[in-house]
């Protein structure tokens, strides 16, 4: 199953989502969500404030850092939802991530300057995440 969910991913991202084909040393970030929606909300509220607020709040923070959202459509998370991150290179990773893995004080500061738009996303959802980050090589 998991092969198959980089499969896809290798194939998305190599035209469709950003028409290019995905560079050696770039990063693929592969995140399985967990969205838990407050009451009357609609996961459809959710993902479109997610996709049209959230991820370009976020991109416009972090150089070099694409995302999109993806659902699975069969396989053992049918009709679960992720989110895969598209990272220029391991430059661009390691402006925002230490090498043990602890936020810099660029991602601490990129993700405060989104807050405002965190707090409204909170009034629809939280959600969590499990992820894998693969380097192409």
């Amino acid at each position: 199953m998991k092969k198959l969910i980089v499969l896809t991913v290798f194939i998305l991202f190599s035209g469709i989502v950003f028409s290019q084909t995905l560079q050696k040393g770039s990063i693929l970030g592969v995140h399985h969500l967990t969205i838990t929606l407050k009451p009357d909300v609609t996961m459809n509220q959710f993902l479109d404030f997610f996709t049209k607020k959230w991820i370009p709040g976020v991109e416009g923070n972090l150089d070099g850092w694409k995302a999109v959202i993806v659902k699975s459509f069969k396989g053992e998370h049918v009709n679960e939802y992720g989110i895969v991150w598209y990272i220029e290179s391991m430059k661009h990773h390691d402006k925002y991530y230490n090498k043990d893995g602890s936020q810099t004080d660029e991602m601490k500061a990129a993700f405060e300057k989104n807050q405002p738009i965190n707090d409204e996303l909170e009034k629809l959802g939280t959600w969590t995440s499990t992820f894998t980050d693969w380097v192409v090589q």
